[in-house]
């Protein structure tokens, strides 16, 4: 039995394996930072869960069989000298594994099983099937023999503490397949007449599309291309619960949430070949704004937070979003983005604005992205230059809709409001070398060392040359051969794994290297561009990056960091040709 591979290998410990649309994946990534010996079935509704354990065995013994695991994107496979398992998603919420030679161990990951919590077993006699249901999921997984399969149980109808499962063999020295499918509470026993090379095509076809469609221009000058695309493709869920659309999660690891910033890289990456898609992308959080226009700090299957919010980089982002479909929005479409972007800056020119004053203010670190950049270190409720310069894009972009919509007297008053956000900025926190953070308790004001105080970049041409190039001096200090590291590294807080106290994150290198662009400073664009594309190249789409080594760290499979890849990529070949 042999299954032929398509589209880019990867390791299942850095990137799950899953496909479009499925709320579950395949992988060892159990919980934050946390792998198990065996690859699991791990559900993202109501939080991340490992609900199943999957242990290749030898069917002689019982026992577990060595093997090893290969992954592309329509197949996952179980290799060992005995056998092979290979596994394939049919549809979002049904696997079909297929073993010869090797059998399958399917067993509940939770060992007890109390009213509240774990999983029960048992035999369901009108499907012919067997079912765990997850107290922590909320959901069924039921377990199907398709075709040559022996089943043996152990637990099923058990209670309290003890193993659930199944193994699975041929009833001959054969082949065997089952199906694996996610549900709620009921649906018709499973049934398909479809081949199982069939479905590892249809699932190779699936991502090859998409890949062919947001990433035509790929070429060698761009190699990690389709893997970009295929960390985006699979972390993308149907729409259930409280997310409202499809949606591209940050990470099927424990990452697994849509934040109210980074969901603008991915819609910007998508919006050329998927521009449904990119639309979605953008306006889920808007679906959760609450009364006084704020958007939440995150959203997923079973929860969305307010406790903090996001940086307005939204005007910034829906700017580059209409200029990059390849269709203009309709009327009603831009009348839609343009209320929802009303009230979330009217958000922060009143709840965050001290009257009588001209500058909005952060309350914590995390509103700005940035959770624990040292210019939060002094004190949390600050008004920053970044939080002001994304303003000014945000009320210029306003400006530019309204004038498309027909409301030049609104154009005029958002235009206005640009101009003395960005003045006050300029007067009040530009020192003439650098821009400082100023307490709003206190008025008291300070530098640091974290590449956050340089963001105003992002305001390109509306900057002041001199201004501009005094910034792309001190953004130059922060290169690393990697990137641009978010703190200096010469800085007595900096620190290898420090979140954004020095490690390189991708939306402030798309920010940086959009602002330095507009602003004319091309060759150190091109740098930074060139250095960050490398690092994706060489260590993958983690989180973030050990800025002075290129490590990947924290989540390995971050799809905003596989936006940005795919955004700076594409922007290099349609700039050199390739």
């Amino acid at each position: 039995m042999t299954a032929a591979l398509s589209g880019p290998a990867f390791s299942v410990h850095d990137i799950p394996f899953s496909t479009y649309g499925s709320w579950f994946d395949i992988s060892p990534v159990v919980a934050e930072k946390t792998y198990a010996e065996d690859l699991h079935l791990v559900s993202h509704q109501n939080g991340m869960h490992g609900v199943l354990r999957l242990v290749p065995v030898d069917p002689s013994t019982g026992a577990r069989a060595e093997s090893r695991v290969e992954a592309t994107p329509g197949l996952l496979s179980w290799i060992g000298s005995a056998g092979r398992i290979d596994l394939a998603y049919e549809s979002p919420d049904t696997v079909r594994l297929r073993g010869s030679g090797l059998g399958m161990g399917v067993h509940a990951a939770a060992q007890t099983l109390t009213p509240f919590s774990g999983t029960y077993f048992f035999h369901d006699p009108a499907a012919d099937a067997h079912v765990f249901t997850s107290y922590e999921t909320g959901r069924r997984y039921r377990v199907t023999a398709v075709s040559g399969a022996f089943i043996d149980t152990a637990g099923t109808q058990a209670l309290g503490s003890g193993d659930r499962e199944l193994a699975v063999t041929a009833e001959a020295d054969g082949v065997w397949e089952i199906a694996i499918e996610e549900f709620d509470t009921s649906r018709p026993p499973y049934a398909s007449s479809v081949a199982f090379e069939s479905i590892a095509e249809t699932a190779r076809g699936s991502f090859a599309d998409f890949v062919d469609a947001i990433a035509p221009w790929r070429s060698s000058a761009t190699p990690a291309a389709e893997l970009a695309a295929y960390v985006v493709w699979s972390a993308t869920v149907r729409p259930s619960g409280l997310v409202t659309r499809p949606a591209v999660l940050m990470s099927k690891h424990w990452m697994d949430k849509v934040w109210s910033w980074d969901h603008c890289f991915n819609a910007l990456a998508l919006a050329p070949g998927h521009p449904e898609l990119a639309l979605d992308q953008y306006h889920l959080p808007f679906d959760h704004q609450d009364d006084g226009g704020a958007l939440p700090d995150s959203v997923t299957h079973s929860e969305v937070l307010y406790n903090f919010v996001k940086p307005p980089i939204h005007g910034w982002a829906f700017g580059h979003l209409r200029r990059r479909l390849p269709a203009p929005p309709s009327q009603a479409e831009l009348a839609e983005t343009y209320e929802r972007l009303e009230r979330w800056t009217d958000f922060w020119l009143t709840a965050r604005r001290v009257s009588g004053t001209e500058l909005a203010h952060y309350q914590h670190g995390n509103d700005s992205g940035w959770d624990n950049a040292t210019t939060f270190d002094p004190e949390r409720v600050v008004a920053t230059a970044d939080l002001a310069a994304f303003l000014v894009l945000q009320l210029r972009e306003l400006a530019t809709l309204a004038s498309d919509l027909g409301k030049p007297d609104e154009a005029r008053r958002w235009t206005r409001t640009a101009e003395q956000t960005q003045s006050a900025l300029l007067d009040q926190l530009w020192t003439g070398d650098r821009f400082v953070a100023r307490s709003v308790a206190t008025g008291n004001t300070w530098s640091s060392a974290s590449l956050l105080d340089l963001m105003p970049i992002v305001l390109g041409e509306h900057l002041p040359g001199s201004v501009s190039s005094a910034l792309a001096d001190h953004i130059k200090a922060h290169l690393t051969p990697y990137g641009l590291a978010t703190e200096l590294p010469t800085s007595p807080h900096y620190l290898a794994d420090g979140y954004w106290r020095g490690p390189i994150w991708a939306p402030a290198t798309v920010l940086v290297e959009d602002g330095l662009r507009r602003a004319g400073h091309h060759r150190l664009a091109d740098d930074i561009s060139a250095r960050f594309r490398a690092l994706c190249e060489i260590h993958g789409f983690a989180e973030n990056f050990d800025a002075l080594d290129g490590t990947g760290l924290r989540d390995r499979a971050y799809t905003w960091t596989a936006s940005s890849y795919l955004l700076l990529a594409e922007a290099y070949a349609h700039r050199d040709g390739h």
